[in-house]
């Protein structure tokens, strides 16, 4: 297990906290609405962190070229068993180098909060590797409030309450966020490192990576296209 993550529940749990059964359980959300308005169609498209396949399935069925990319072998079966022949990658996303590039990487469940500096790096650099020069990257990043307005819940369409109990500062801009998954049959939780990026902190972070943001994608800012630098 990763340091500071961790999680409890049925199933296989994933080097960052995951519950893979949790993940194959979670509804599609507007992601694939999000993605879908942002790219062209039919693009090929890099998924980093690709859990489960519940975004993956959908931007298949949309026409989308997806290679599937993520560290746990558990949540890649998964991901095939939904998306059967979908072309697939195992290893951490930092240190992947597929040797092509694509139209679209994407990089989202807010892995662009990570604790270390190094590894955001890298995953932005491995973004950046994999684009087209014409291409572009979607980056999930928090809300604004996100680790202020705690505790918070939703109800997610396939019968979860999700739950953000805690955000804990542990140093250095770091926190340590506790999340809560309620079925009615089976409970989950997970506890990870987040670190907030204001704004001016995430682009320039980009920039390292040589790359710059295009566009903001949803109201809430969550979502945001980034396109290579010019030369």
């Amino acid at each position: 297990m990763r340091e500071g993550h961790q999680g409890t529940g049925a199933g296989a749990i994933t080097p960052d906290g995951c519950a893979v059964e949790l993940y194959r359980r979670l509804a599609v959300g507007n992601e694939p609405d999000v993605i879908a308005a942002a790219v062209p169609h039919g693009a090929t498209l890099l998924e980093l962190g690709c859990g489960a396949g519940r975004v993956t399935s959908p931007l298949v069925e949309r026409g989308f070229a997806v290679t599937a990319v993520d560290e746990s072998a558990e949540m890649l079966d998964a991901v095939r068993e939904r998306v059967p022949g979908v072309e697939t990658a195992l290893g951490p996303i930092e240190a992947l180098d597929l040797g092509r590039r694509f139209d679209v990487v994407m990089l989202a469940s807010y892995l662009v909060h990570t604790a270390d500096h190094g590894v955001r790096q890298a995953l932005l650099e491995t973004c950046r590797r994999h684009v087209k020069d014409d291409g572009c990257v979607l980056i999930q990043r928090e809300g604004e409030n996100w680790h202020r307005e705690v505790p918070r819940e939703r109800t997610d369409a396939a019968g979860c309450t999700v739950r953000i109990v805690s955000a804990r500062p542990v140093g250095d801009g770091v926190n340590s966020v506790l999340a809560e998954y309620l079925f009615p049959d089976a409970r989950w939780t997970q506890t990870f490192l987040s670190r907030p990026l204001a704004a001016e902190d995430f682009e320039r972070y980009l920039g390292e990576a040589g790359l710059v943001v295009d566009a903001t994608l949803t109201d809430d800012g969550t979502w945001v296209r980034a396109r290579p630098k010019s030369p």
